[in-house]
């Protein structure tokens, strides 16, 4: 799925390619690790949990709509919040509340369904790289939101539920979104269809990486510890978030006449 050719710079999104996806992976990964310490390892629970992810999603989300032009580390700062969010809430759903992982995976995937249908009938299009004006971001965020927390609860229905474990649930997702670029490729399938199915993808491919990481070696985990674990992986993505964004401006540049 490559950046369209026309209004790419004036969007506030990111082009989508290949290191996106990659971005994308890493940023579930850490909500399902970092929204873990909170509520495990600090022991402080999903409903307060998901307070603070709330409140660090709002304040990254302000920042988010309010600049006139795409920022890298606050976009990708805004997906981080999405996906510990996602986290927390989808615990507190199914475990709290007591709903289970195929209850909450039915509600939440009709609810991104019902956005995305609402967002075509109000716009006339589903956007995904061409986002320039505010009605688009937010139809785009609240489906990003609900969609992680979607994705954590497949995640552990496929590891839990299911009975494939962490690992091998990791591998079902990760071929099912190689499926979704075939598809893109093969077929004449909509990219706006294709990018929000492995967009949901993704998060249940991160909670499933993130607990092989941090579960006891009993539950089929490595038993990392979640802390260290998140700081890696943010320290990871910092990184890769400065190295695109160096490339990309220096393309940018190079492209501009002298």
């Amino acid at each position: 799925m490559d950046a369209r050719s026309g209004g790419e710079w004036m969007s506030k999104v990111p082009p989508v390619t290949l290191m996106f996806w990659v971005i994308k992976i890493f940023a579930t990964t850490l909500g399902e690790t970092g929204g873990d310490a909170v509520t495990m390892t600090w022991e402080l629970g999903y409903a307060v949990g998901s307070l603070i992810f709330l409140g660090f999603f709002a304040v990254t989300l302000a920042a988010q709509v309010t600049s006139k032009r795409y920022h890298p580390f606050v976009y990708w700062a805004v997906v981080v919040a999405t996906t510990t969010v996602g986290t927390t809430m989808s615990d507190y759903f199914d475990r709290t509340l007591g709903l289970g992982y195929v209850k909450s995976s039915v509600i939440l995937l009709c609810g991104v369904l019902a956005i995305l249908v609402v967002w075509r009938l109000v716009m006339g299009r589903i956007e995904f790289e061409n986002i320039t004006n505010r009605k688009d971001e937010v139809f785009y965020w609240v489906t990003i939101l609900v969609s992680n927390t979607l994705g954590t609860a497949l995640g552990d229905f496929t590891a839990d539920d299911a009975g494939l474990g962490f690992e091998r649930g990791a591998l079902v997702f990760a071929g099912l979104i190689a499926l979704v670029a075939a598809a893109h490729y093969l077929t004449k399938i909509s990219d706006s269809v294709l990018f929000w199915a492995a967009y949901i993808l993704t998060r249940p491919l991160g909670a499933t990486l993130g607990d092989t990481l941090t579960k006891p070696h009993a539950q089929g985990g490595l038993n990392l510890s979640r802390v260290t674990s998140s700081l890696v992986i943010a320290a990871c993505m910092i990184l890769m978030i400065f190295l695109t964004y160096r490339q990309t401006s220096g393309q940018t540049t190079t492209a501009e006449p002298t």
